[in-house]
């Protein structure tokens, strides 16, 4: 039985360009509604000040740090449901389902434990003590903080349906919490039908309500239509499932943890110049998250295929995979290049941007730009390096792009004082590692799948032999 549903399941079967759009364009559709709900979040926030928006990019940081709990539990997950499915072991994907349940429940519990502890002084510290700023942030993080165990079991019911290859029931999670969130951000920040305006507060209750819609609808959605994973509650998870969803996520977790230290750092260096660069920073990581759609939905996408065909022992689909959704991913962003690079007035007008947040907003976007279309390639390894078990050099190459060499590179060009070299910083990184990437990959790659290619090879030589012989039956025959 297990062979049977192993033969049939298209992540080792299907055409890989067709296999890798069919994968890869839902979770990019979702990721685009999700970066859209979060995009509309600052531009409705942005109408009530620029103060209120630079708040919500002090917070940023913090939910990037959320973001990374849940992220490093859905992507080993990903990675070692997947394989337990290539190898036909319903059990293991029993377990693994069940442990990263539990796991989710304690990512929860520690955010909560961060909010109570270090929220209030962290925005005290970097607001500078501008009371105005902290009136906007704080309610606004404790929202989300608190409510965020919707979030974290939102991120696992997706992987489920991913991991199984039906990519497209994601895109009904996601579109439940993004609509949930686009219909009750004006609701509840300016206040219609006779709710009281809420402010950035009611930002993060939008957010927060959405994400436990999308929660409980990927719980449904699983039940009734992925009986491939089933859902089990249970306190005692397997400690090797959980041990094992652990070694390849920590590393993305942590990688994204500092992440947000980066964006710390860079909202420090900022508000010396200037606040509103601040906001500036903030609205282009807003817009990052939607122009990025592209790669990160191949990326996700990715990483089941390599991760399914790597359990099933098919290598040359992981290397025609990665091609493929490298090639796609640039093609997606091309668009919202253009976008960026012939109309940044019009971007940053959309955040309701002063004259002075467009002087300095129109060269940062161009240059950040640059930055993103150059992410394209190691963000593609990256996933790669995930989809085979391989966290660390996943997590390596994710560190020196985002945070190691923009650090150095801000931390030299912050001495001069000019805002557009610290934009620049953020190309050069991108274009630095590069090189770095793809020796990695050719190592790495070749270095784990070279095992799998005797196996293989022998597969193919049988049935060549057994062609053969029917060739010469035939011949006989004739």
């Amino acid at each position: 039985m297990a062979e049977a549903s192993k033969a049939g399941n298209p992540m080792g079967t299907e055409s890989v360009p067709g296999l890798v759009l069919r994968t890869g364009v839902p979770l990019m559709i979702s990721l685009l509604i999700n970066s859209l709900y979060n995009f509309v979040d600052s531009v409705f926030v942005s109408r009530i000040s620029e103060e209120a928006l630079t708040a919500l990019s002090l917070a940023a940081p913090v939910q990037i740090l959320m973001s990374a709990m849940g992220l490093g539990i859905a992507v080993g997950l990903n990675a070692v449901i997947s394989k337990a499915l290539g190898e036909g072991d319903r059990e293991k994907v029993k377990k693994t389902a069940s442990a990263a349940l539990v796991l989710a429940f304690l990512a929860w519990v520690l955010v909560a434990v961060l909010e109570v502890s270090a929220m209030r002084p962290y925005f005290g510290w970097q607001s500078g003590g501008n009371g105005t700023i902290m009136d906007y942030g704080i309610p606004y993080l404790r929202i989300c903080m608190l409510g965020s165990l919707g979030m974290m079991g939102q991120w696992v019911f997706d992987r489920f349906v991913m991991a199984s290859g039906k990519s497209s029931l994601f895109l009904f999670t996601l579109s439940a919490a993004s609509i949930t969130n686009l219909i009750l951000d004006p609701i509840l920040i300016f206040g219609y039908f006779g709710i009281p305006a809420m402010g950035t507060a009611g930002a993060a209750l939008a957010t927060v309500i959405g994400q436990w819609v999308g929660c409980f609808a990927g719980y449904v959605i699983n039940c009734r239509w992925n009986r491939e994973i089933p859902i089990h509650f249970t306190v005692k998870a397997d400690r090797g499932c959980m041990a094992a969803i652990l070694k390849v996520g920590i590393p993305s977790t942590l990688v994204q943890a500092v992440s947000s230290v980066l964006a710390i750092y860079v909202n420090s260096v900022l508000m010396v110049i200037t606040p509103t660069a601040v906001a500036v920073y903030g609205a282009c990581v807003k817009i990052q998250g939607l122009v990025t759609v592209g790669v990160n939905g191949m990326g996700s996408g990715l990483i089941p295929i390599v991760a399914y065909n790597y359990g099933a022992k098919k290598p040359k689909r992981i290397y025609q995979s990665c091609r493929w959704a490298m090639l796609y991913s640039v093609v997606f962003y091309g668009i919202f290049f253009l976008i960026m690079e012939v109309f940044p007035e019009w971007v940053l007008l959309l955040f309701d941007a002063s004259q002075e947040m467009l002087f300095i907003g129109v060269t940062a976007l161009r240059i950040m730009a640059v930055s993103y279309l150059l992410s394209n390639v190691c963000l593609t390894y990256s996933a790669a390096f995930q989809g085979l078990g391989l966290g660390v050099q996943s997590m390596l190459l994710t560190l020196g792009r985002q945070v190691a060499l923009p650090v150095v590179f801000i931390a030299v060009l912050s001495h001069f004082g000019n805002l557009t070299l610290i934009w620049l910083a953020f190309v050069l990184a991108e274009a630095a590692v590069i090189p770095v990437g793809l020796i990695l990959w050719r190592r790495e790659s070749g270095r784990v799948l070279k095992n799998l290619e005797p196996a293989e090879m022998g597969v193919i030589e049988a049935k060549n032999k057994k062609d053969n012989k029917l060739t010469g039956r035939q011949m006989l025959a004739g």
